[in-house]
């Protein structure tokens, strides 16, 4: 598989626009699934799922432990 370098500054400024709108996404799941459905044409989309995906690429791009993927041990 290719790499992708990111500069450090780059990666924290990623990581932070990810987290708002992980953020954003967890502040009001019921009308965002509302409008993903709307806007996706079908209800398998939610804002859940969406969250799921932010946390694996914030936690992949170091901003988090991994506690939202893998839970507490």
């Amino acid at each position: 598989m290719p790499q992708i370098r990111l500069d450090i500054a780059d990666a924290v400024e990623l990581n932070e626009l990810l987290q708002f709108v992980n953020d954003w996404l967890a502040s009001d799941t019921e009308r965002l699934d509302a409008a993903l459905t709307h806007y996706v044409g079908h209800p398998a989309c939610t804002a859940d799922e969406l969250r799921a995906d932010l946390d694996r690429f914030i936690f992949l791009l170091g901003g988090n432990d991994g506690e939202p993927l893998f839970g507490h041990e």
